[in-house]
């Protein structure tokens, strides 16, 4: 594969395992999913640390990556794909859930800090830059619940048919940063802040 060839990495942030699958806080998993099919794109290949699937999106190349470690380390895997496909920050898409942001928001940000997520806070210390594209999916909050517990719950039965449209609407979201361009994205896609 020559080095270089891909222009796009999305990576979508959960945790492995069956236990996990299907839970809030792998909502960007279920995202790099849809993206999968909907491109014919074989996201079954497993690397020591990852699923990975190669395919394109109107002719752009992409990468889809799953870490297959904690999220909180996904940092590792991402610099590590990065690195090994010669792709600059900027051409990075991080997918993943955000407690602060009601359920069914999506929102694309650039360069932007954390906002406390382990799992982008582990990319930015990684790849030693804030300088990618991040989409977030909001999977709301119950304040009676802690937060480390209710992200690891799975969407609740009202919230079935919501969350389904959020994720081919977070795909869509992707489809636009790569095809329109990030700024054009955001413009379509924050528009309800």
């Amino acid at each position: 594969m020559t080095v270089g060839y891909f222009m796009w990495v999305i990576a979508g942030l959960g945790n492995p395992g069956s236990r996990y699958s299907r839970t809030r806080h792998n909502i960007g998993f279920m995202v790099t999913e849809e993206i999968a099919c909907r491109y014919g794109i074989d996201l079954k290949e497993k690397q020591e640390k990852y699923k990975i699937g190669r395919g394109s999106i109107d002719s752009e190349h992409i990468l889809l990556i799953e870490p297959l470690i904690y999220m909180n380390r996904s940092g590792f895997v991402v610099r590590d794909i990065l690195d090994k496909h010669n792709v600059q920050p900027e051409n990075l898409i991080v997918i993943h859930d955000d407690l602060d942001m009601e359920i069914g928001k999506i929102k694309i940000r650039k360069k932007s800090s954390s906002g406390g997520h382990k799992g982008v806070e582990s990319i930015i210390q990684n790849i030693s830059s804030k300088d990618f594209i991040r989409v977030k999916i909001g999977i709301g909050r119950d304040k009676e619940i802690a937060a480390e517990d209710y992200v690891l719950k799975r969407f609740r039965k009202d919230e079935v048919f919501l969350i389904k449209a959020t994720i081919k609407r977070a795909s869509d979201a992707v489809t636009s940063i790569i095809v329109d361009g990030p700024e054009k994205a955001m413009n379509l896609f924050n528009k309800s802040e």
